[in-house]
């Protein structure tokens, strides 16, 4: 089989094969709460690796509804192609999974090594719409592993089993910028964004298969709240802002 190739726009060809490939099975990555096991995923000559995360070996949380983190990493993705941003690997919900129902990401070639607290003072400068992104999805687990780059340099975002609730939940190492004013160019994007999440659109379509009503309207609210106080947050003192571990 031939390795699919990979660019910086997903293209179709990849989400048909995490859509439609056979999931094969490789090995358990251990270091995280919920089993998450890496896959190749081949569709006719094409094969693809892969993260697989199935409903069933989700940890219970106290906060988010049962076998329902799959289906936020989903959204988070969606979210991240309707902004223009590109950053969460292409991912999608397979309900046909050698497990049982799950999330299918592709996986992204990275060194592990480098990450949020040693990055380069340039590659910092790079994490603004990273921030942004957090508040928008409500991400309550951005540790410093979760940013990542590639081969080429090209910036990912990975692990968003717990964004979307309701009520506010943002846990992140990225504070770097509280305080600062957000650029035209990405308010820009989340007046799009906001656009896209009006009832009938196909962004919105979308997310109703994985987010409930209560928690597309909070998702519409903190973009709205942006673009009336065009500031990154502060964090808040009276709350838990930082995940742990950090990394």
């Amino acid at each position: 089989m031939r390795q699919t190739e990979m660019s910086t726009n997903p293209s179709s060809a990849i989400i048909s094969t995490l859509q439609q490939g056979e999931i094969d099975i490789q090995g358990e990555f251990l270091w995280g709460s919920n089993y998450t096991f890496s896959v190749q995923v081949c569709l006719s000559e094409d094969t693809l690796p892969g993260v697989y995360k199935p409903s069933r070996g989700e940890r219970p949380l106290w906060d988010f509804p049962s076998a329902s983190l799959s289906h936020r990493e989903v959204a988070a993705y969606l979210v991240s192609e309707a902004l223009g941003w590109r950053f969460v690997p292409p991912t999608v919900y397979r309900g046909d999974g050698p497990l049982g129902p799950g999330s299918l990401q592709l996986f992204i070639e990275h060194d592990p090594e480098y990450h949020y607290f040693n990055l380069s003072k340039a590659d910092l400068e790079r994490l603004r719409p990273v921030a942004l992104f957090d508040v928008i999805v409500n991400n309550a687990d951005r540790k410093g592993s979760h940013v990542l780059f590639d081969e080429q340099h090209k910036l990912w975002l990975i692990d968003h089993g717990i964004c979307f609730h309701r009520l506010h939940k943002l846990r992140t190492v990225i504070w770097d910028f509280a305080g600062e004013k957000i650029p035209a160019t990405l308010l820009d994007d989340l007046r799009a964004l906001r656009s896209k999440l009006d009832a009938g659109c196909e962004l919105a379509e979308e997310l109703h298969e994985h987010l409930t009503r209560e928690e597309i309207a909070a998702l519409i609210g903190r973009t709205e709240r942006l673009l009336r106080d065009p500031r990154f947050p502060d964090p808040h003192p009276n709350r838990r802002q930082y995940p742990w571990p950090p990394v």
